[in-house]
Parts: structure tokens; sequence; C-alpha cells
């Protein structure tokens, strides 16, 4: 076991064992990685360029990146203890002090002066029994200076009831900030919201807390990075009260979505787009969706997320779901927030009494809101889109009629884009299936039926899903009403069975009319799933014209050699990422398998791949197979048995007749 992986296991065990919530958590891992330092030493990451620094967890200690930026480390006193000079690390417990004094300590002294300005010192110095939520220095020096002077200039009512709103009355430590749970502030009893996520970060009303749990004797202290101020709009309130979001609120009131974002049963987050960023979308497209009531519903669903998701928590990437089902990366980069790496968020942390609200200058259009041509533009299957636009099925993909299309990647066409003839375009016909489907609920021998009347077949493999002969490569793509199949190549359509595709093709003349010597024209002519793997008129040139004679002369090795280019199961060249031992019609096996992107027959490489017949697959090689020499011993033994048998046989009868003429 490495060394990384050990530390992080043992502190796994310490966490389970000793921490009690993911901020505790953290602090652990912050406290074992400082205890080389000295007792109650905890590791911290600064931001460079930025007074912000947080616990680490092991993920960050070796990353050393908070949104994008380096960090450095640093060792300081853990919460609630102090160096003593000439000794290593923090051994000494800090003195309790009441919560007035305990603000100077742990580095909230502006908070301790607006305390005594607003003549809070005496409560906050007496008995009781009190949580402070007490902004950083830095915090009270961010406010916009026109709030900072009307607090500081009415002190009896502003800003004592301010800091009111950052008290509770009782006693709160951080194994009871549980995620999404409110506690009545000492002012007016108006509510202060916690959030507390999985990487250890806790907010209060989306300010961080930066230094928790300080003990005092009437309470506890927690120094936040923001002053925080009253809550008392619900998240459909909040649009409703802003003129930059007039589109929204429209399509939210036409959706009927205001009733969810009222409700107080649960905490969501919207990513609000503002009038700017609907004006952005074509009007021919944003009026389909504002039109169609489920893509409507689809769209907005896709701008809310799960659960109130603050700012501050955010210190990496992660995916988070939305009530659209489709998740969106929500990142960070710098101090900018990202939405699927985008940094589109103009405003941040509009605390609602039911979430959280971030205001976005782009429109998310979710996939289930898109048209096909949507979907397809500017994707790893534009050229396909194209295409179809270009032979005029583009009514298909922009219509809504349900349909599934079936679309290699770009990089199909490398070797050039084919022009569109009528030949491709009845081709591309046969690329678009006449209803809408799922690939995971596809199965071996389906048949789908095409808008150009041809029946494809549905193979399924233990590596690979193929229509015909093209495998899917990617995740489906569901739009509104149709949807992609991504696939590896373009389709090739069957057009006759084995026999009408091999008399079709010069290149199988000796083939044949090996197949028909030997017996073997009806059985190809029937319906099955057959792999053939035909050898070409030069492959039979390259044998010894002696042995291709007398091969050709006896009908009964004919068959069996034969039989042993054909198995009884369709074998796609995509489908075959290990080696397969596939059963011959002859009954010996032979070995398929890939290398360098060829398919190879008994370690022969084909020179055509998936000849695509109704009742099968035809694979083109330059060789003519041999069968193992232990099935032709076995064979001679058979035959001669046989032999010995009929002559046995007789015999007896020969014998039997001879005694009843006597």
């Amino acid at each position: 076991m490495n060394s990384l992986v050990f530390f992080c296991f043992t502190v796994l065990v310490s966490f389970v064992y000793s921490a009690r919530s993911p901020y505790q958590q953290v602090l652990q891992h912050s406290r074992i990685r400082g205890r080389q330092h000295g007792p109650n030493v905890c590791a911290v990451q600064k931001l460079i360029g930025s007074n912000k620094q947080y616990y680490t967890n092991c993920k960050q200690w070796y990353q050393r990146k908070i949104c994008g930026k380096s960090t450095v480390i640093s060792y300081e006193c853990c919460p609630g203890y102090e160096k003593i000079p000439g000794e290593k690390g923090c051994p000494a417990a800090l003195p309790l002090s009441n919560i007035y004094e305990t603000l100077g300590i742990v580095g909230a002294a502006t908070t301790q002066l607006y305390s005594d300005r607003a003549n809070l010192r005496p409560e906050i110095e007496g008995p009781g029994s009190f949580t402070i939520f007490a902004p950083s220095n830095e915090a009270w020096a961010a406010l916009p200076a026109e709030i900072l002077d009307a607090l500081v200039s009415n002190v009896n009512i502003e800003l004592l009831n301010a800091l009111r709103y950052h008290m509770v009355d009782r006693r709160l430590l951080t194994d009871e900030l549980k995620h999404g749970v409110t506690f009545p502030s000492m002012y007016q009893n108006l509510d202060i919201h916690v959030h507390h996520y999985p990487n250890g970060i806790v907010t209060v009303n989306c300010a961080r807390l930066i230094k928790a749990d300080h003990h005092a004797t009437n309470g506890v202290v927690h120094v936040i990075d923001k002053v925080i101020t009253a809550v008392t709009n619900n998240i459909n309130q909040v649009v409703e009260t802003e003129e930059s979001l007039e589109t929204l609120r429209t399509a939210i009131a036409a959706s009927g979505l205001d009733t969810l974002l009222e409700s107080e049963s649960k905490h969501y987050t919207l990513l609000a787009p503002t009038n700017e960023a609907f004006e952005k979308i074509p009007p021919k497209t944003l009026n389909r969706i504002l039109g169609d009531p489920e893509a409507l519903k689809d769209l907005l669903h896709h701008h809310i997320l799960n659960s109130a998701q603050c700012s501050e928590a955010i210190i990496a990437g992660s995916s988070m779901e939305t009530l659209e089902g489709t998740p969106i990366e929500v990142g960070c980069s710098g101090n900018d927030l990202t939405l699927n790496g985008k940094p589109i968020i103009s405003r941040k942390d509009i605390l609602a009494t039911n979430g959280v609200v971030h205001f976005i200058d782009e429109l998310l259009i979710p996939e289930a809101a898109k048209t096909l041509t949507e979907l397809g533009k500017d994707s790893d299957v534009s050229t396909t889109i194209d295409l179809l636009g270009q032979a005029g099925l583009g009514s298909y993909l922009a219509e809504n009629e349900r349909v599934t299309v079936i679309a290699p990647f770009n990089n199909a066409f490398k070797d050039g884009i084919p022009a569109v003839t009528k030949d491709l375009t009845n081709l591309l016909q046969n690329h678009i299936i006449k209803e809408q489907l799922s690939s995971k609920y596809l199965y071996h021998g389906q048949t789908l039926e095409t808008v150009g009347g041809k029946k494809l077949r549905v193979f399924v493999y233990r590596n690979a899903l193929c229509i015909e002969n093209s495998c899917i490569e990617a995740h489906d793509r569901k739009g509104r009403y149709g949807t992609l199949f991504i696939v590896d190549k373009l389709i090739t359509p069957p057009t006759g069975n084995v026999m009408d595709v091999l008399k079709a093709d010069n290149r199988f003349s000796t083939l044949v009319t090996a197949i028909q010597s030997a017996g073997l024209t009806e059985t190809l002519n029937r319906e099955g799933t057959f792999t053939v793997f035909a050898p070409t008129d030069e492959a039979f040139r390259a044998l010894p014209r002696k042995d291709l004679n007398k091969l050709l002369g006896n009908t009964k090795e004919l068959s069996n050699l034969l039989k042993y280019h054909i198995g009884d199961e369709v074998l796609i060249s995509a489908a075959v990422s290990h080696l397969v031992r596939m059963k011959s019609l002859q009954g010996e096996k032979f070995e398929v398998g890939s290398k360098n992107a060829t398919l190879h027959i008994n370690k022969e490489p084909v020179s055509e791949a998936d000849i695509m017949a109704t009742n099968g697959v035809i694979h083109a090689i330059s060789t003519v197979l041999q069968i193992p020499a232990k099935s032709q011993e076995r064979d001679e033994l058979l035959d001669s048995g046989v032999e010995i048998l009929k002559q046995a046989a007789y015999s007896k009868i020969s014998q039997r007749s001879a005694r009843l003429g006597k």
C-alpha cells in the first residue's frame, strides 16, 4: 500500500471514530497534517494573492489548489489553542472569557468595537448562553461605504439590529450546524440559514465560517467572512422583485413553476437567467420553447439545482443534479463561479428563505428542450446533421415527429465529406428510424424500420451494441422529439441475402461456383444469422492448381471446407475487442480477433469487413482457411469406421441370404 493511500486510509479511520461532521473531519485532517509542528497545530491552505484560507482535506492537500488557484501551506494554532514562547506548537488552551473578550482574541476586533458602540457589550459580557456569528475585520471593511455609514451613524438602532441578527440565543457548535437548518436570530426572530457541505465548508446566510467553535464563558463565537443581512423573501419573490428577471418571471408564471419556488418544504438553487440571457437566444428557438409547455418546463427545471448551493462552498468542480435530471458542472475559477466551465454568473448568493439565487447571463438550454438540429449543431456529429439538411431531410430533425437518427461521428468522414447524390440521400434516409428510441432498451435480433423503408437489425455483444455494421460509441442524446444514436460509421443496409451479395460481387465468382457445387446454395439462401469469411478469387488462385482441382472435384471435402468458413451467428468487426472463438457449420471453431483495427480470422487479416446481407454478414479474406489437421484425421477415421460397419453389415446380409438359399 503506497504512502498516500495509507495516509488517507488512516485519516478515514480516524474520521470514523473521532469526527462527527464534515467540518470536523476536515479540521481533523488539518490537525493530523500539522502535528509534526507540535501539539494542536493545524495545516492551513492560503490562497495566494488573497486573505482567504481553508483547512485542508486529503484531496486539497495534494492538489494545492482552491478554485484553480495555487495555495501555500501554513501552520497555525487549531481553534481554542495558543502558543507559548519557547515551546513547540500550541500547547496552551486559550483563556476562557466572555463573548466580548473572545471577539478580540479570535480576530473579530471590529465586531467587538461595534458591539461596544451599539451598547451590546453589557449583554455579551453578562450571563447567558449565546452564539454569535462574528464578521471578520475584513468582512466589515468590504461593506459598501454607504451601507457601513448608515449602520455606524445610527448605532442604537441600525447597528444594534444588524449585530443582533448575527446572534442566536443558545450555544451552537458546528456539529449542530446541520445542512439546511435554520435558527431564529435575536433580531425579531428572523431566521439564520445554515448550510453544511460535504467538503467541510459551513455557511451562514452564504457567509463562510472561517474560524469556528471558539468557546466563551457565556456562549460560542464563530468568525464568518461576510456581514449577513436578514432574509424575508422566497425564491419566487426574489424573481418578482428584480427588473432584470422580467422574461424569467413571465416564463415561470406560464409554466406554473411559481408554486414550487414559493414552497418552503425543500431548498433549491435557482440559476436565474437575466433578460439579457434570453435575448442572446435566436428568436425562432426561444419562441418555439416558450410556446411548448413541455420544453419550457424542461428549460426551467434545468436552471434549478436540487439543493441550496452557496458560492463560498465551491472550491473545485462538481456535478450537481438539476430538477430536469441532467447534471450541471458547477465550479469556480478564481473568484468567478462557473457553470459547465463558463464564468456566466453575474450576481451570486442572493439568499431566499427556501434557497439561493444566482443570476446568469446565458441561458442553459437542456438537450431535452432542443430539436435534433439544435442538438447536432456544433457537436461531434455536426457533419451528419449538415448532410441530412443538404439531402432535404432536415424536416425530420426540426419538426415534432418522433424519430431516432443514427449519426456517425465527424471523424467517420476523415477521408472527405461525400457529395449529396441520390444514392447518398437514399442511404441517409435509412439512418432515420421511425420512432424515438433509447439504446438501453434495444435487444438482440430487434428490427428497426427506417423512413427509407429498410429494416435494420440490432446486434448485442458483450462489449458492443450495433445496428447493422455500425456500433454505438457514445451515450444517447435525447432531444424534445428525437434521439441521436452516435455511431462509429455510416450504416450499410443489406441489399440481399448472402448468395445475392456474393453473386453481385465479381470478386467471389469462384466461391459462388464452389458453394453451388457443394450443395450449400439453399443453406445460404435461407433466413439465418451467418458470418461468412469469403475467400476471394485471388485466394483460390493462390492454391496449387492440382489441389484446387482436387478440391472442386470432391463434393464432400469441398462442403466441409466451405462450412469451416461459415459461422452460425452474426459477428460485426467492431464487436471484436477480445479474441472470439466461433463455431463453424463444419463443427470446428475458428478464432476471430482484432489487431491494429483490422479483423483477423485464424490470425489472417480480413481484406474487407462487414459486407451486410439480410441473413448475415460477409467478411472478404484473401486466404482459403484450412480445417485443423486433427479434425480432418477425425473425419477420416469416422469415414473409415462407417465403411467398416457398412462392409460388416453387408457381409452378414450375404451370409444370411446364402443360408436361406440352401
